[in-house]
């Protein structure tokens, strides 16, 4: 970015949508949706929970139709971490029956060492958090669903 002199780069694709600006100090800023923050190493679990978790949570089918009438789901846009607060210490972004709009942040997706807020896009309620926090996600994959205000 610095050798063209760029300072913002938009890319959208498929619902995927990434932006990186330069910060103040010039050195690159990369989200997904908007600026972010980033839990600490402790919060990752060890890799035998992990593993346990993730294939069981891959053992899980995706239902067989499309949204439910009056349900829409949040969907992680990159493969990566879920991480439900910005550190172990915070409380976590939202919780079941927490209100939202399209721009509030409902959590974090760390993907090569680079921490993504994850925005709502939708107007809506939560229902239900689909991932436990600190499991791996993919592209696509449904991690909130709320129903529609």
């Amino acid at each position: 970015m610095k050798r063209s002199e760029l300072s913002e780069f938009e890319f959208e694709e498929e619902g995927f949508k990434i932006k990186i600006k330069r910060g103040s100090a010039g050195l690159p800023v990369i989200t997904s949706i908007p600026h972010s923050a980033h839990p600490f190493p402790s919060a990752l679990p060890d890799a035998s929970q992990s593993a346990s978790k993730s294939t069981a949570a891959a053992a899980q089918p995706a239902p067989a139709g499309g949204d439910e009438a009056g349900f829409t789901y949040v969907k992680s846009p990159m493969v990566g971490t879920f991480y439900r607060s910005p550190s172990p210490e915070n409380p976590p972004f939202v919780e079941n029956g927490a209100k939202v709009e399209d721009k509030t942040v409902v959590c974090i997706i760390e993907a090569m060492k680079i921490m993504n807020e994850i925005q709502a896009e939708t107007k809506g309620t939560v229902v239900e958090v689909l991932v436990e926090n600190g499991q791996p996600v993919e592209y696509g994959q449904r991690l909130f669903k709320l129903k529609v205000n």
